[in-house]
């Protein structure tokens, strides 16, 4: 690629964005796209909803978190329409700040982050398109150059409604360089850029007694007030405090409630009226949507303190949980891992899932659903099907406690520990028991995690453990499976022939004799009782299958081994098992015979081809789950 072309073409691109042109012109634009006129709220919202969402899960996605937040969805629905979609159709929740609470690491500053980076890219699009006075420090919309007795009329004119009035500065241009004349005053298309500090704007807390208000609302110009006599002069006052240059856009308290109470005050008449105080200078107009994250312990002692419930009025609080999916919590631990400098180290499969395991453990709590352990509670958050339960148990158990994922362990804790295992060993590749070592050995110098909690943590290593030795003794066994595909097709055949002849009361003939017979149950059922069938459901899905056969048929397309995923994972499950001392001698043998070797590398072969292994996490499988048979 030719980086110099390249940035070349970016150029162009930025200033084929460019617009310039007079107040009469803009108004002219506006009459032809009001969507122009929409609020800072409004433009986050059509930023969010121009990316589409997917709603065939039952769930509504917002494609537009999908690639940073995971296991979230509930909780950005939540905050979309009960924020963001309200706030931009004008309704009360605009007036309130919004706060992202909850625990280290689940989430709120990546949420905050691709709001801002969306809203630069939405801002470089027609439909995201920002004018804005020109030569104007707050990015004013130049809308509000319309005088208030006049607003009624133009806004039916034009079908907006224009909310705020000019800034101290532009009002003393409009008088001193226009004479009154606003369709002279020039306007622009100004690009959103956090870098450039336009509509975006972020306050960090530090030390109360050193940070000055003045990096909120901007400061006089001593160097100017000789020359213009006075503090109340506009050209003698710098505005670009942050709230000045977040004006349009979004503006970030970051560890809001860690701030002083004077730079918090400051919010409240901003987030009521839309106006906030600054110098000698009256109220100042901004529509900027605030955005503040903190953590549950400081918002607790937050709304304890009585002196508080001014601004506490004004929040809309919205928990931001761990996620709980175990599913979705790999994709974060891979994305994580994807930033870092590890690439050339290899991640053998399962072991991301077996910490995401321990992780979704350590966050759930003890249902009172009779029946259901953490485990299984775990594997029905993940869209996994547990027998004798449905999809309003699950509903249920996610309504039973509102705290539910706002503690236990955090992603950053697992990334450091997966890090310290790879710097530490110097090897070219890792297991999941690596990765249960390492959060193992980590307990100990955790600094926050009590002595009963270090208990429990263990235990949860523990099931995450034996629940990767379910996973190793599947993926060896779809391995060796493999090598007997043919018997696994007969098997599936065989049984397909049974449960016909079952489901419509009729015998079966033996292939071998020719004579007729009933249809095998022992055969049904020692193939039903490998994926938990029991006695009472076996006709239940035995009636299923038929059903999905003759789905099959009538559209023309064969039934086949790969067809139904629960039979053929019962299917091979009998034939593992069936299979078992097979598979004990060949992965146990130190010194394996001809045909042992054969099967030994046509397993490693499949596993390397078609699992994702090396060569040294192929063999260090083989050998653990032939320890694990012969235990």
């Amino acid at each position: 690629m030719d980086i110099f072309k390249r940035i070349s073409e970016h150029r162009a691109e930025k200033e084929k964005l460019a617009w310039s042109g007079t107040f009469a012109e803009y108004i002219e634009k506006v009459r032809r796209q009001p969507g122009l006129a929409m609020t800072a709220h409004a433009r986050v919202y059509e930023m969010i909803a121009s990316h589409g969402t997917d709603d065939s899960g039952g769930q509504v996605k917002y494609k537009f978190f999908e690639q940073e937040i995971f296991g979230l969805d509930r909780t950005v629905e939540k905050l979309v329409e009960e924020y963001f979609h309200s706030a931009a159709r004008r309704l009360d929740v605009r007036k309130r700040i919004l706060l992202l609470m909850g625990p280290v690491s689940g989430g709120k500053s990546t949420i905050v982050t691709m709001l801002k980076r969306g809203l630069e890219k939405f801002s470089r699009t027609e439909h995201g398109a920002v004018f804005a006075i020109k030569g104007c420090p707050m990015h004013e919309d130049p809308l509000h150059l319309i005088p208030q007795e006049l607003r009624p009329e133009i806004e039916h004119d034009l079908g907006i409604k224009i909310e705020g009035s000019l800034c101290p500065s532009c009002q003393m241009r409009l008088r001193t360089e226009f004479n009154g004349r606003i369709e002279q005053v020039p306007v622009e298309r100004v690009l959103v850029s956090e870098e450039n500090r336009i509509g975006i704007g972020t306050f960090s807390p530090s030390d109360p007694k050193s940070q000055d208000i003045a990096d909120l609302t901007g400061s006089i110009d001593f160097s100017t007030i000789t020359e213009y006599g006075s503090e109340s002069d506009p050209r003698a006052y710098r505005f670009d405090g942050e709230l000045n240059k977040a004006n349009r856009g979004l503006m970030e308290f970051q560890e809001m409630l860690k701030c002083d109470e004077k730079f918090l005050w400051n919010l409240l008449s901003l987030t009521q009226e839309g106006n906030f105080k600054a110098g000698r200078f009256a109220l100042i107009s901004a529509d900027e949507l605030i955005v503040a994250h903190t953590n549950e312990s400081e918002y607790k002692a937050f709304i304890a303190n009585k002196k508080n419930e001014a601004l506490q009025s004004r929040m809309i609080v919205m928990p931001i949980p761990y996620n709980l999916k175990v599913s979705e919590e790999e994709k974060i631990y891979y994305k994580l891992i994807e930033q870092s400098d590890m690439h050339h180290i290899h991640i053998a499969p399962h072991s991301l899932r077996a910490a995401a395991i321990f992780s979704i453990l350590t966050r759930l709590k003890e249902t009172k659903k009779q029946g259901v352990d953490l485990v299984k509670k775990m594997r029905m958050y993940d869209g996994e099907e547990i027998e004798g339960f449905k999809e309003a148990d699950l509903k249920e158990m996610q309504n039973e406690y509102i705290e539910e994922g706002m503690s236990g362990i955090d992603p950053r804790y697992v990334i450091n520990r997966i890090s310290s295992a790879l710097i530490r060993q110097e090897v070219l590749c890792i297991n999941a028991l690596d990765v249960l070592r390492a959060l193992k050995d980590g307990l100990d110098r955790h600094p926050s995690i009590t002595r009963e909690e270090r208990e429990r943590y263990l235990n949860f290593i523990s099931t995450a453990r034996k629940e990767y030795d379910e996973l190793a003794k599947k993926e060896i066994q779809k391995a060796f499976v493999y090598s007997y595909e043919e018997s696994a097709k007969t098997l599936f055949e065989n049984y397909l022939d049974n449960i016909e002849a079952y489901c419509n009361w009729a015998k079966i003939k033996d292939p071998l004799t020719g004579e007729t017979m009933d249809p095998d149950e022992r055969l049904m059922r020692s193939i039903e009782e490998q994926i938990g069938i029991s006695e009472n459901a076996k006709k239940t899905f035995r009636e299923e299958i038929l059903i999905r056969m003759s789905t099959y048929s009538r559209k023309g397309k064969k039934f086949d081994y790969s067809s139904h995923d629960r039979l053929r994972e019962a299917i091979e499950k009998k034939l593992f098992a069936d299979l078992k001392d097979v598979v004990k001698i060949t992965t146990s043998t130190k010194t394996p015979d001809e045909m042992q070797l054969k099967r030994i590398n046509e397993v490693t072969k499949r596993l390397i081809d078609d699992n994702g292994y090396c060569p040294v996490c192929a063999n260090e499988l083989l050998r653990y789950v032939g320890s694990l048979l012969n235990r």
